[in-house]
């Protein structure tokens, strides 16, 4: 037992459960903890970023990169609630961070406190808190810290990841008690959920009878560490794979059976093979409209007619939009290991299919190279992508941001290595991809990590780019600077043939756009534009080894220089709008989601 306050508690607590870094902005409401952090015995590096939304989203791309939680803390008030997209942004990708703030004295709530939320009930926040938390606390005692702080890491550790947040009263972090802090280790469970038997062989029977079998691979598998035993079932039963967003790099794709990524902006040889399956493998994957092409049979999926043996920690994501054959509730790592086990030793012959896919990855292989192997200036946004992957090392990490960039990074770059392609899936949030990198840097100190974005994505954190500077994180900042929202403005088009509030422009009509060469350099980063293809890869390659940070702006097209979109999402057309209709309304039609 010892006398500690309640900053002390939470200090001691997360140093002694393995916390690496903090990260945040020390806000009035928070003072009193992270002055403990400059106590002894609860010394964690402290890394100040320029908006409090970034101090997550740096937890939540060092999580994608190590595995392990990373800390967040902030003020009461605006500076809590600047951190609800990155909270969010972590809820809907099931990424563990932690996220402290502070909150009114428990003497003083109700009172309009300054920068309480106090006009429908007294300390409001946390109710916001709760929609994008997998489990959030407000301590109201210093005594119970220890016994919150052990819960909040079994909650995130456990099951399916996720965000947890604290409140800390600021009386509560500066008044002490005789307390001790657990030993983690003996509050936790021990090891992972393992399937039912009599799903494994429910599994097997399904997958045995299968012809055109697909393993479609979500972002569940890479925290389960599931990609071993996604590679070993492949090889032995000779089933293609195929990945969402999310689930990208936890296949090797230069392997001979990838079949590339699913959804709106997956890859054809992904959406054709996935759509003519008679058996899909779901593995940590929950079916987003993104990565399902809205559900229209035979886009992506054909849900039934084919059959899903549905894979997933979180029992709430089997059947909640297709229906299955078999659904498994337990860890990917395990009952993928299993099924492989259960198999026959001899897989059936798949020459013809196997033939078919090498054809179409062939085909596809060069409609890319019109874009990636581009010589036009400015450059599509598949170009740089060629050029950069010709530069980095096998491992290296890409973080990619929003938009147009996102999609072409899915389609373009391949990976080969699990946790080295990072985005923002299922929030797609713009202005995570800086902060996000940043937080993969810290987490794989001696990997090359490059964060490749567009200019829109850019502009909403781009001050995070001094945070490499002060803390000396050598990240390069690749932006594909295109004057605009392209994407957006690209979705507009096609629905009404005309866009609004898309483009960065003068008032003459001329593209807008900073000088990003300057910007870097005002920050203190050794920067770069690209004027010609030629000097496009020696640019990054000197961008990649001179291992500091880094900023490269890249002019991009405004036109004809996104990703493909071979799948379909289902965008309502206004009413006023007659061109295009019936084509929308066949394909809502054909939904198989209800």
């Amino acid at each position: 037992m010892a006398e500690l306050t309640g900053g002390q508690i939470v200090a001691q607590a997360l140093k002694k459960y393995g916390v690496k870094y903090v990260a945040g902005i020390p806000g009035h409401g928070i003072w009193s903890l992270t002055d403990a952090f400059l106590e002894k015995g609860s010394e964690i590096p402290f890394i100040q970023v320029f908006h409090e939304q970034s101090a997550v989203h740096m937890a939540d791309g060092y999580y994608r990169v190590t595995g392990q939680p990373m800390a967040a803390v902030t003020s009461i008030g605006a500076g809590a609630s600047n951190t609800v997209i990155g909270m969010a942004t972590a809820y809907t990708d099931s990424t563990s961070t932690i996220l402290i703030t502070g909150g009114p004295p428990t003497h003083m709530r109700g009172h309009g406190l300054l920068q309480e939320l106090e006009r429908f009930t007294a300390n409001d926040f946390p109710k916001i808190a709760e929609a994008v938390s997998k489990r959030h606390w407000v301590a109201q005692r210093v005594d119970e810290l220890p016994f919150i702080m052990q819960r909040l890491f079994s909650a995130m550790k456990t099951g399916r990841p996720g965000p947890v947040h604290l409140e800390i009263p600021m009386d509560v972090q500066a008044e002490s008690a005789d307390v001790d802090v657990h030993a983690l280790e003996q509050r936790l469970p021990v090891g992972v959920a393992h399937p039912d038997p009599a799903a494994i062989a429910a599994a097997v029977e399904v997958l045995s009878a299968a012809q055109r079998p697909v393993m479609v691979v979500g972002g569940g598998a890479i925290t389960s560490e599931a990609p071993g035993e996604i590679l070993r079932l492949a090889e032995k039963w000779r089933i293609p794979v195929v990945t969402t967003w999310n689930g990208k790099s936890a296949f090797p794709e230069d392997h001979d059976l990838f079949a590339g990524s699913v959804g709106q902006t997956g890859t054809p040889v992904g959406n054709t093979i996935a759509s003519t399956a008679d058996v899909v493998i779901a593995v940590g994957c929950r079916f987003t409209d993104w990565s399902a092409s809205s559900y229209a049979k035979g886009v992506t999926f054909s849900i039934p007619d084919s059959k899903l043996i549905h894979i997933d920690v979180d029992p709430q994501e089997i059947g909640k939009n297709y229906p299955v054959a078999v659904g498994i509730v337990a860890d990917a790592k395990v009952t993928v290991g299993q099924i492989a086990d259960a198999l026959p030793a001899d897989g059936p012959d798949r020459s013809s299919y196997e033939m078919e896919l090498a054809e179409r990855k062939a085909n596809w292989e060069a409609q890319l190279s019109d874009r990636r192997d581009s010589d036009r200036f400015p450059f599509t946004s598949q170009r740089p992508l060629g050029a950069l992957r010709k530069v980095l090392p096998r491992d290296a990490i890409i973080v990619a941001g929003s938009g147009n960039t996102q999609g072409a990074v899915k389609q373009t770059f391949p990976v080969y290595a699990p946790r080295t392609h990072l985005t923002s899936g299922g929030f797609s949030s713009m202005g995570w991809a800086v902060p996000a990198a940043i937080g993969a840097k810290l987490g794989a100190p001696d990997r090359v990590v490059v964060c490749v974005l567009g200019d829109g994505d850019f502009l909403m954190t781009s001050q995070e780019i001094g945070v490499c500077v002060t803390h000396n994180i050598p990240v390069v900042f690749v932006v594909q600077d295109n004057a605009g929202y392209m994407s957006i403005r690209g979705g507009q088009r096609k629905q009404t043939n005309r866009h609004i509030g898309t483009e960065f422009n003068h008032p003459d009509g001329s593209p807008y756009s900073p000088d990003f060469k300057a910007l870097g350099e005002a920050f203190g980063l050794t920067s770069f534009r690209v004027e010609s293809d030629a000097e496009l890869e020696e640019t990054l390659r000197k961008a990649v080894t001179l291992n500091e940070p880094v900023l490269v702006q890249i002019p991009t097209a405004r036109d004809a220089a996104g990703p493909w979109v071979p799948g379909w999402w289902d965008f309502p057309i206004p009413e006023y709008v007659k061109e295009g209709q019936d084509e929308y309304r066949a394909f809502r039609r054909n939904e198989q989601h209800l």
